[in-house]
């Protein structure tokens, strides 16, 4: 599973092609079809994401967070079955600055 910086559509596109889970330019392709929905084969930001949890302010945090909670089992309806490795990534700096982190249970 995957936490990703989502301060915009574009932004977890960006990002996954940055990341190395598609080819540049390939990822609006690699989204559809649930690829990135809880049940699907990478399901990424399982909190809502930005918009529905906590954008402004301290969202990285947040990435790790969840993350860790998905590790441990912790996310009741929104757990990633099985989940054993997660990423978590963040930008800023109109994504000049990258941060990754790789957890692990």
């Amino acid at each position: 599973m995957a936490m990703i910086y989502d301060s915009f559509t574009i932004t977890v596109l960006l990002l996954l092609e940055d990341l190395g889970f598609c080819k540049k330019g390939e990822g609006g392709a690699f989204v559809q079809h649930g690829r990135i929905a809880l049940g699907g084969q990478l399901p990424i930001n399982t909190d809502g994401g930005g918009l529905s949890s906590n954008h402004p302010g301290m969202r990285g945090i947040f990435l790790m967070i969840e993350a860790t909670r998905q590790l441990r089992g912790e996310c009741g309806p929104r757990q990633v079955e099985g989940a054993k490795l997660a990423v978590a990534h963040g930008s800023g700096g109109l994504l000049s600055s990258q941060a990754t982190t790789i957890l692990a249970s």
